[in-house]
C-alpha cells in the first residue's frame, strides 16, 4: 500500500477512534505521518480486537503512566462512540485503583466527570 493510502486509512481510523475530535495536521509533520500510517492505519484498524477492547487496554496503560490529558481524550471518545457508559467509565477507576493505586485513580476522577459532563452537554446541544 502506498504511503498516501496508508495515511488516508490512518486519517479515517483516527477520526473514528476519536469521534472526530482530533484535528489531523497536514502531511509533512513526520511524527504525525508515522503515527497515522503505523498506529492508526495498521494497529487500530485490525479487526482481532474491537476499538472498545483496544481502548480499555489503553485506559490501563495511560492511567498507570499518569497521563491525565490523554485519559480524558480517550474517555470522551469512548463516551461519544457509545463504547462505554458513564458508570462503566467510573468502574474503570475502581480497577485502576486496585492495580495502580488509589492516588493514581483518584487523580482521574475529575477528568472522568468532566468528560461525562462535556459529552452530555454536546448530546443535549445536538438534540436541541
Amino acid at each position: 500500500m502506498a504511503d498516501s493510502e496508508r495515511r488516508q486509512r490512518g486519517i479515517e481510523m483516527i477520526e473514528k477512534v476519536y469521534a472526530g475530535d482530533v484535528v489531523v495536521p497536514p502531511e509533512g509533520f513526520a511524527f504525525i505521518d508515522v503515527m497515522l500510517e503505523q498506529v492508526f492505519a495498521e494497529v487500530w484498524s485490525r479487526d482481532v480486537l474491537s476499538i472498545r477492547d483496544r481502548r480499555l487496554l489503553l485506559f490501563g496503560i495511560i492511567a498507570e503512566k499518569g497521563e491525565h490529558m490523554t485519559f480524558g481524550i480517550q474517555a470522551k471518545a469512548a463516551l461519544k462512540n457509545g463504547e462505554l457508559e458513564p458508570d462503566e467509565l467510573r468502574e474503570l477507576l475502581l480497577m485502576i485503583a486496585q492495580y495502580s493505586g488509589y492516588p493514581r485513580a483518584a487523580s482521574l476522577i475529575g477528568v472522568v466527570e468532566q468528560m461525562i459532563t462535556e459529552v452530555a452537554k454536546e448530546k443535549e446541544a445536538a438534540s436541541d
